[in-house]
């Protein structure tokens, strides 16, 4: 019986980790706001959820460089910009990074996502939506199927989340989905995170420099005895002489 359970999950985590999206954002945030953000989708989609492009030929119009302009146009630098294939259908793809992750919210890139990172006492909150515009075009039945996401790499540690739907992946990892249908239809993405305002390279860094400090005053406090020991014992030497 324990066998298998441990089979069947190792093939959840195995299935969880296959997902393919049909539209998706990826984002790595960093504690002072800024980071960058990789956008997926077949071109149909983005035309439904950020205007890029005409919904009467969205492959031939949702182009490359449409989507670098769109971007910069926005105030993000642009790394990357792609167009692959999978199973036969496009997909775009732009890879760009950002100063500020609250001023992407309005921008002409994203006008399908409102999300807000702020500091509250020791803590960063972040909050967001990632809704279809109510004025987007329609597009056709056939880019209704499959799944879409946003998914965050947090810069530190998780305190807490939004219904993430694998919870905290490798220890910072959190991503929300829906059908791309319900996206269609208008279904807003909620999205929300509490964690640490050090990042986790700075927490590592001063962890490592504690250990070290106590190492060293260990090692100092363990020479000091040993002197004075020794001093001890050349006086108790001299008066016996």
């Amino acid at each position: 019986m324990p066998s298998r359970l441990a089979a069947a999950l190792l093939l959840a985590l195995g299935l969880s980790g296959c997902l393919k999206y049909e539209y998706e954002h990826e984002f790595w945030l960093r504690v002072d706001g800024s980071g960058a953000v990789n956008v997926t989708g077949r071109p149909a989609l983005w035309t439904a959820f950020k205007g890029l492009g005409s919904p009467r030929d969205p492959e031939s119009t949702a182009t490359r460089d449409a989507a670098r302009a769109l971007f910069e146009r926005s105030g993000l630098q642009v790394k990357r910009v792609t167009l692959t294939r999978r199973e036969g259908r496009p997909y775009l793809f732009v890879s760009a990074e950002f100063e500020d992750v609250n001023r992407l919210n309005g921008t002409p890139a994203f006008p399908d996502l409102r999300i807000g990172l702020r500091q509250e006492r020791d803590r960063l909150v972040l909050e967001g939506t990632w809704a279809r515009p109510r004025d987007a075009p329609d597009v056709g039945a056939r880019d209704r199927d499959g799944l879409m996401a946003v998914r965050f790499h947090l810069p530190s540690k998780v305190f807490g989340h939004k219904n993430a739907a694998d919870g905290v992946e490798r220890g910072n990892i959190l991503g929300w989905r829906q059908e791309v249908a319900q996206g269609l239809d208008g279904r807003g993405l909620d999205f929300g995170a509490e964690m640490d305002e050090r990042s986790i390279l700075l927490s590592t860094v001063v962890l490592f420099a504690s250990a070290i400090a106590t190492a060293v005053l260990l090692l100092a406090g363990a020479l000091w005895a040993v002197v004075r020991r020794g001093r001890k014992q050349l006086t108790a030497g001299d008066s016996a002489t």
